[in-house]
């Protein structure tokens, strides 16, 4: 049964067994934390619902880590800041969203989120979501990035 929950961890996530045991484990749970928590605006792929205000996560999320204010935004933003989830799965579920839906994407400088890192950014969410994300998605396309 074990044996099985890996290899579904590792195609869930693109990942091998290589990683070992308690990676696997540590992925799986953050998957099934995603898909309680966040699938359901975001959809299992993280494709989102685009037309109804709800971004693709796919191909997008390692651009925002390109940015100190667009890695503090996908901490800050309600559905993570205002999440039942602890900090410490929070923080474990970011990082396995961005690996997973946006890996080649990733800054070549990568450094996963943190704790600690996560707890002081969610204790102050953002006042104005929408325009926030203008913001970074606007220096990014001057670093000739396109966000959808």
């Amino acid at each position: 049964m074990k044996a099985a929950r890996l290899a579904l961890a590792a195609a869930l996530t693109g990942g091998g067994l290589a990683a070992g045991p308690a990676v696997a484990d540590a992925d799986h749970t953050a998957r099934m934390q995603y898909i309680l928590h966040c699938a359901g605006c975001h959809q299992a792929d993280g494709q989102g619902a685009p037309d109804s205000g709800v971004p693709d996560m796919r191909g997008q999320l390692g651009h925002f880590l390109k940015l100190p204010e667009g890695r503090a935004f996908l901490v800050k933003v309600p559905g993570t800041s205002n999440s039942a989830l602890s900090n410490r799965e929070v923080t474990r579920l970011l990082n396995w969203m961005v690996r997973s839906f946006s890996a080649p994407t990733l800054p070549a400088d990568f450094v996963p989120y943190t704790e600690a890192e996560v707890t002081a950014l969610r204790s102050a969410p953002l006042d104005n979501v929408a325009g926030e994300r203008a913001a970074i998605v606007t220096r990014l396309a001057g670093q000739g990035i396109t966000i959808r």
